[in-house]
């Protein structure tokens, strides 16, 4: 059974910086595509950034790219999410994803295993 949890959220202010960690377990996590979602209130759950299974190749939302970065230490089992400049707008609950299948990994749907997710408030 594929766990994923995360961590590292909290309160921030506007310009600020937080570092979310998710750790798996029960899976070959080298493995796994994964991914960094987010939702807020009365929104649809969307795409934050992707990984693949090597490290090498990412993907960002427009709305992240050049403030995030996505990030793996397969010997740790563990996928982060480097979130700096951070607004008021990236105020969400934040959800780690992960997958075995060869996906895009930019939907939702793309994913198997999902977190419990960590919140993120961004004050102004």
């Amino acid at each position: 059974q594929v766990q994923l949890v995360e961590s590292g959220g909290g309160l921030v202010q506007a310009g600020g910086s937080l570092r979310l960690s998710c750790a798996a377990s029960g899976g070959t996590f080298r493995a796994f595509v994964t991914g960094w979602f987010r939702q807020a209130p009365g929104k649809e759950r969307e795409f934050v950034a992707v990984i693949k299974r090597s490290g090498d190749s990412t993907y960002y939302a427009d709305s992240v790219e050049g403030r995030f970065t996505i990030s793996r230490d397969n010997a740790k089992n563990t996928v982060f999410l480097q979130m700096n400049s951070l607004q008021p707008e990236d105020t969400a609950v934040y959800y780690c994803a992960a997958t075995y299948r060869m996906s895009d990994g930019s939907y939702p749907d793309d994913y198997d295993y999902w977190g419990q997710g960590t919140q993120v408030t961004v004050s102004s």
